[in-house]
């Protein structure tokens, strides 16, 4: 009876032990992408990179209109072969402007998706700087049923984003 005793003092002991000095954290990922400065600067950054391309399907759009607009208005004095060619032109630069509008949201997409992946980067690193900084044990990102505002280190987070 005093072995099993000491046995459970022991246990209790080192349970106590083990959960004593644990720290937890979390982060709201979601909170941290929109309200970063890096997010503002890269979509600065994506709309002056595609603006032109943008400007130039404005472009096409408009003679596509234009083309169209010719041929509705005169279509019925213009002879045979100038309503056709008039016609392909306009089918020509539909196919263009799809082509080019296809292009552009790929490149789009692509270039969103290497952007967010350089702010996970730069997020997961300024997490483990807080978290080092603090103490944390662990640190779970969002997706949590409850956690207190005192374990939510998303604001010292975000202020550490913010001075990089």
């Amino acid at each position: 009876m005093l072995k099993n005793l000491f046995a459970l003092s022991l246990l209790s002991l080192a349970m106590n032990v083990g959960a004593a000095e644990l720290k937890v954290g979390y982060v709201q990922v979601d909170k941290i992408l929109r309200d970063a400065p890096q997010t503002t600067e890269s979509g600065k950054k994506l709309e002056k990179e595609f603006t032109p391309r943008k400007n130039e399907l404005d472009r096409l759009q408009k003679q596509i209109k234009d083309t169209e607009a010719v041929l509705e208005k005169d279509g019925l004095t213009l002879s045979e072969v100038e309503r056709r060619n008039k016609e392909r032109d306009a089918a020509n630069l539909k196919i263009e402007f799809q082509r080019k509008q296809r292009e552009l949201s790929e490149d789009v997409n692509m270039r969103k998706n290497e952007e967010l992946g350089a702010l996970q980067d730069r997020i997961n690193k300024a997490v483990t700087a807080v978290s080092e900084a603090e103490g944390y044990d662990l640190v779970v990102y969002g997706g949590v049923a409850y956690a207190s505002k005192k374990v939510d280190i998303t604001d010292k987070v975000l202020k550490s984003l913010g001075k990089k």
